[in-house]
């Protein structure tokens, strides 16, 4: 009776580890689940620029932690999270066009289309500005083939 209660505690644990390092991978995370380094991503639409959010006003989405500067600001992204969460999961633009997952520096943004756009710092976005239409039209082809990936598998090398 007790090892039939142990295996089944172990193999919730093992299916929820599983389930959360197989979901983290989607959403660019970093310490406690929280997305885009803490910055709010409703703030580059309304303030048109980074904005640091507070733990005061904070929204879940897609298994990651969003931080707001207003409650405003996390009304508004609970109210159309497809309009203000980051494309591609919040990793690099052109790292996703370059089929990799990087990390983001919350400065380097764009808008295009009423999309957040983030990349990996101001030299890559200088890239990614050459020719914006492009690499979008490349970044969502390959989005598909490499949003369930973790980070370690898109960025080992070839």
């Amino acid at each position: 009776m007790q090892l039939s209660k142990t295996l089944k505690y172990a193999a919730t644990a093992g299916a929820l580890l599983l389930s959360s390092l197989s979901f983290a991978s989607t959403v660019n995370t970093g310490a406690n689940d929280v997305a885009i380094h803490g910055y709010d991503p409703v703030a580059y639409f309304t303030q048109s620029k980074p904005v640091q959010g507070s733990v005061q006003f904070t929204a879940t989405h897609e298994g990651a932690i969003y931080r707001f500067s207003t409650a405003e600001n996390r009304d508004l992204f609970k109210s159309n999270t497809d309009k203000y969460a980051p494309q591609f999961g919040g990793y690099c633009a052109m790292g996703v066009a370059l089929n990799k997952k990087l990390d983001v520096d919350p400065a380097a943004y764009y808008i295009e289309d009423n999309k957040l756009y983030l990349n990996l710092n101001k030299a890559v976005q200088k890239k990614w500005l050459t020719d914006v239409p492009g690499h979008l039209k490349t970044a969502y082809r390959v989005w598909d083939g490499i949003e369930e990936l973790s980070v370690e598998e898109t960025n080992a090398e070839d």
